[in-house]
């Protein structure tokens, strides 16, 4: 079996191939100029190649930066709900959200390539702990790469509410959100760095009235201090101390 054989046995369909790890396979700057010119594979951007006529959907742009990239770059927030199906009753988008961390800048290869999605990447630093154990496996073609499981992609979502996403769609998403885990809950309420998040979730976690709220200590979560204020003419929420739409609400721990 020729070299480029061998390569092309191994490459994952339907992904893109950073040219370290083509390196790490054994090619060469020479040998991948004479596979391109040759039409074995396909310069996509700076250090990124495909195999020749693959078609590369986002997951497979994805699979790279996490699978031989080791970036910590995942879907998340809205568009990890609608990957995990949970998302009923609310229009699909054709934006790719994703986190990642906050001093990780993202190739130019991926903004450079019509993925049919737009790509909306917030580096940020909303946890203060690793979001590896909130990571979902999620398949695609004969691949797979990692999501935000529900838990963090909760508050992955309430961390662009309102500014982003409107307070009403959180409010929907929240009632689908009948199995999450208290213990993984839990752990990011007390790892979370946003206080308005925080807030925000509890507020709608209680207002949803799912059994698992039932099994999350509050005392062990810090919630600052002063008020955190969502619609400035909204309502008060006295327990929460944040200022949330009037839309919906019917709530006696609210005041005008």
């Amino acid at each position: 079996m020729t070299k480029i054989n061998q390569i092309l046995a191994k490459w994952v369909t339907g992904t893109v191939s950073s040219v370290t790890h083509l390196k790490k396979m054994g090619l060469n700057n020479d040998l991948i100029h004479r596979y391109v010119k040759s039409n074995w594979i396909e310069r996509i951007g700076y250090g990124a190649y495909k195999k020749k006529y693959d078609k590369i959907d986002w997951p497979g742009a994805i699979y790279c930066l996490q699978s031989q990239l080791n970036f910590s770059v995942h879907p998340g927030g809205k568009t990890a709900f609608e990957l995990h199906g949970l998302l009923h009753y609310l229009a699909f988008t054709s934006s790719l959200i994703l986190f990642g961390k906050r001093k990780e800048k993202l190739p130019g290869w991926l903004s450079e390539n019509n993925w049919d999605v737009e790509i909306k990447y917030f580096p940020s630093k909303l946890f203060t702990t690793d979001l590896q154990p909130f990571f979902s496996s999620y398949n695609y073609k004969n691949f797979a790469i990692y999501i935000s499981c529900p838990e963090l992609a909760a508050f992955e979502l309430l961390y662009h509410v309102p500014k982003k996403h409107s307070f009403d769609d959180a409010i929907k998403i929240f009632d689908n959100l009948t199995t999450l885990r208290s213990k993984f809950v839990q752990e990011l309420l007390e790892n979370c760095k946003s206080i308005k998040v925080k807030r925000l979730f509890l507020y709608l976690a209680e207002k949803s009235n799912h059994s698992w709220f039932k099994d999350i200590n509050l005392e062990s979560v810090e919630l600052g201090s002063g008020k955190r204020v969502i619609d400035v003419n909204g309502k008060l929420n006295k327990k929460y101390n944040i200022t949330v739409p009037k839309i919906n609400i019917n709530d006696e721990n609210s005041i005008f």
